[in-house]
């Protein structure tokens, strides 16, 4: 069915040649050409089964001619990336045994390969058995009932709006949606709140899957800088007054990737200018108590004065605190906007896994010693990372994040893409910082290395970055474009 719904929808050519380099820049223009329009497929910029545009209309809209345009269609047949059909047309395709970038980076990778791709620690074996001991007769009494929770189990909804009034935002039940993750109820907020083309002010760099998702959703985004010295919030605030975004998705809490934390005393005035505007903040927490130096900052909704709070989201999620397969994640927002939510999640899932939900609940009972133990080994495998960096990779930089889970590093040099590639081949998956940008062409000076392995596997894949970068790196083609990675 969505085969069939796509083959009916045409790429425009002008809409297409956006998305492509110059021709001119490299020759031949027809495999530079072909090469990009490979990639874009596989970064899923390109949707499957779409028509490309007739041959004389993207020569026109390139400035090429229709023998190039031909030469590169071919290219594209050859390879696996187009299907014709005489006489209807041109479809995008995948070649035999690819997978989008989108989802290939999400997968385990080579039984070899050491994963610094994903920020996300894992869950020590014991804590889980003990937990679904636990659960089971709970679960037992579940199986009489339905089973459907669209709004999430009521002792889950409960347990999340208690902490949240325990940090210093008081919150009842019906504030909170229980969802599938954060990323989930980042999407359900953009569903209900957004529509194609509205402007969303987004931090940069940023947390990919959050930027793919507003791709996906057809908006534009209007980013702000967040630099080593964290955020300029004059220029946050004209922003928001000068483009008056719908929304505002904002990382205050150890920001991913860059790990800085807003200053208490600008936090106030970022809730102001988004209430003046009357821009919706959507705040991600997913990484707020992972506090490593510093204490646990408070909501930033809880920053709002008088009438200045009634259109902040705050999401959270598990999947940095505990572990990532759990995919329980939750989103505080005022009551009637919770009901509207709920009623859109319906049409998706239904809502989610009871047994996920009640091991969340005895996880989150324990949540105390379990973070006080991961908090520990955090502070030892940064240790570990950063020592392993400043033995093997002196000329690399960062800033020393007060906590999170990963250093924002700076390369000296524009290398971080060709890095990556070639890094795979000595066993270690990591992701250039291109991939966190909002815009075209930035961040290949950076990489995001994330220190939730143990100390000795962060040493190794240090050693092999090392030896990498000294084998040297193949020249970036000029045909290059950033990939937009989920």
């Amino acid at each position: 069915m969505a085969e069939r719904e796509a083959r009916d929808r045409t790429l425009g050519s002008r809409q297409l040649a956006a998305l492509l380099p110059d021709p001119a820049g490299a020759r031949p223009a027809y495999r530079h050409l072909a090469r990009a329009i490979g990639a874009l497929i596989l970064d899923g910029r390109i949707a499957l089964h779409v028509r490309l545009p007739a041959e004389r209309e993207l020569a026109t809209a390139l400035d090429t001619s229709r023998a190039t345009i031909t030469a590169v269609y071919d290219l594209l047949r050859e390879g696996g990336y187009a299907r014709s059909r005489q006489g209807a047309g041109t479809w995008t395709a995948l070649p035999e045994g690819r997978a989008p970038r989108g989802i290939t980076r999400h997968l385990r990778p080579h039984d070899s390969a050491i994963d610094l791709a994903r920020a996300a620690p894992a869950l020590p074996e014991h804590v889980v058995a003990d937990a679904l001991a636990e659960v089971t007769p709970r679960l037992a009494e579940h199986t009489r009932t339905p089973g459907y929770h669209p709004y999430g189990l009521p002792e889950l909804r409960a347990a999340v709006a208690e902490r949240f009034t325990r940090r210093g935002l008081a919150t009842v039940p019906d504030q909170i949606l229980v969802t599938s993750g954060a990323q989930h109820a980042l999407t359900l907020v953009l569903g209900l709140l957004c529509g194609p083309g509205d402007r969303v002010l987004v931090e940069n760099p940023s947390y990919p899957n959050a930027l793919e998702a507003m791709r996906r959703a057809r908006l534009r985004t209007v980013s702000v800088p967040v630099t080593d010295a964290g955020w300029d919030v004059e220029i946050l605030e004209s922003t928001l007054r000068q483009t008056v975004p719908r929304l505002a998705y904002l990382i205050p809490d150890f920001h991913n990737p860059t790990g800085r934390l807003l200053p208490a005393a600008d936090r106030a005035r970022v809730v102001r200018a988004a209430h003046r505007s009357g821009t919706w903040l959507v705040v991600d927490e997913a990484l707020a108590e992972l506090a490593l130096d510093v204490p646990a900052p408070a909501p930033l909704a809880s920053c709002s004065g008088p009438g200045a709070g009634g259109e902040i989201v705050t999401v959270g999620s598990m999947s940095k605190t505990h572990w990532g397969g759990l995919r329980i994640g939750w989103l505080r927002a005022p009551s009637r906007l919770v009901t509207e939510l709920a009623a859109q999640r319906v049409a998706n899932d239904m809502g989610g896994s009871v047994l996920d939900q009640l091991l969340a609940l005895v996880l989150l009972d324990r949540a105390g010693e379990l973070l006080a133990d991961r908090l520990d080994r955090l502070r030892e495998q940064r240790a570990a990372l950063a020592a392993a960096l400043a033995e093997h990779l002196p000329g690399w930089t960062w800033e020393q994040p007060s906590g999170g889970l990963s250093l924002w590093v700076d390369l000296g040099e524009p290398v971080a893409s060709a890095l990556a590639d070639r890094a795979l081949d000595h066993g270690v998956r990591i992701e250039g910082g291109a991939c966190f940008s909002p815009d075209p062409g930035l961040f290949e000076q950076r990489l995001r290395i994330p220190y939730t392995a143990p100390p000795d596997t962060l040493r190794e894949a240090v050693h092999r970055m090392a030896t990498t970068l000294a084998g040297g790196l193949p020249p970036s083609p000029a045909d290059r474009r950033p990939r937009w990675i989920a």
